[in-house]
């Protein structure tokens, strides 16, 4: 009898009020998809019925837009798009006893070889690999941006009264600010999604020596929430983890890479990604003076029309080869093995420069 092959991508989750609230205000997601699958976890605010809304309606809302929009955009494009779509789902139910309520909000989309990663808020991402673990995001809250700045200590922020105020939420305003990025996967890649109702508690040794467990991801899912509760559980508590045994390929767009300065609003990160490119002003380039030349020497018309039909098709074959080959390549601070993955990650979190004051919202 044939031993069954080990499935490429397996996942777990576990979510859990804790030893010290009433209401469990978050909520996970994970949807498995044809060559990968779509992992969140949200972790509502602004009271009991409030915040439980707020976490679940953004994941059945990015999970039905993601789906919704298969096929019509690149993957990168319509995870931000999904992640807008249940910021505004969030924002317009935010009325009447409801006023105030946000959620944060972490996505990781698996894509054959690639993971990308849509963050807004402090729930976390990590990635443990080759027995080391990385810690995928910053947080986007108050204590964040002072423990970047030197003005708290790692010890002072995990136990400051503010620690839970975030600068960035789902809710908040129409449009998102998001960081968007992609890093490619290894076989052997454990991922772990979580709210600071687990790294609140639990240091990130705590965290490692948990998930070097042996286990199927439910069973370590379980172990990290258990640990957090033994350690007194103050908050709601999730973790999604998963594995990858087999990555598939790397897709053949171009991989998002890290924003320098934190998240971005999401209509400008669209703009970017959907033809900014100084390739894309070339094909116009070349399209207009090919019509135009058609228009002016009509005898030569053929000619024209021959020679502008192979400098287009020519561009835009370097460019999906330039694509294809960038998809492998490792985005700044995102997919680096050698920066992102590294001891440079021990230095504080890079938190958002935008223009709302701390105090987005606090659980």
């Amino acid at each position: 009898m044939r031993a069954a092959a080990t499935p490429p991508l397996s996942s777990g989750l576990f979510t859990d009020v804790g030893r010290q609230r009433d209401v469990n205000q978050d909520a996970a997601l994970a949807l498995d998809l044809p060559g990968g699958g779509l992992f969140a976890v949200a972790d509502g605010m602004g009271g009991h019925a409030a915040g439980e809304l707020a976490a679940n309606l953004a994941l059945d809302t990015l999970g039905q837009r993601y789906l919704s929009g298969r096929g019509r955009t690149q993957p990168p494009e319509r995870l931000a798009e999904a992640v807008q779509a249940a910021n505004l789902a969030v924002v317009r139910h935010a009325v009447g006893e409801y006023v105030g309520m946000g959620t944060t909000l972490l996505a990781v989309l698996i894509d054959g070889g690639a993971a990308l990663v849509a963050h807004v808020g402090d729930s976390r991402a990590y990635l443990l690999r080759g027995g080391e673990l990385h810690r995928l995001t910053d947080d986007h809250s108050w204590v964040a941006e002072q423990l970047r700045l030197g003005h708290l200590t790692e010890e002072e922020a995990r136990d400051h009264q503010w620690r839970s105020v975030v600068s960035n939420a789902l809710g908040g305003e129409e449009r998102v600010r998001l960081e968007l990025f992609g890093l490619p996967l290894r076989a052997g890649d454990r991922l772990l999604l979580c709210s600071d109702g687990l790294n609140g508690v639990l240091t990130d040794p705590q965290l490692l020596a948990l998930l070097v467990r042996p286990g199927a991801p439910d069973h370590v899912a379980r172990l990290l929430v258990d640990a957090a509760n033994d350690a007194g559980g103050p908050d709601n508590i999730t973790a999604v983890v998963v594995d990858v045994a087999r990555p598939g390929r790397l897709p053949r767009y171009t991989l998002p890479g890290r924003q320098p300065d934190g998240p971005t609003y999401v209509d400008l990160l669209l703009s970017v990604r959907r033809g900014s490119s100084p390739l894309t002003y070339l094909l116009l380039t070349l399209a207009y003076f090919t019509l135009l030349g058609v228009m002016l020497i009509p005898e030569r018309r053929l000619l024209i029309g021959l020679v502008g039909a192979l400098l287009l098709g020519g561009v835009v074959v370097f460019q999906r080869v330039r694509r294809t080959r960038r998809g492998g390549a490792v985005p700044p601070r995102a997919a680096s093995v050698t920066r992102m993955l590294s001891p440079a990650l021990a230095r504080p979190p890079r938190p958002p420069r935008g223009d709302r004051t701390p105090g987005t919202g606090s659980r």
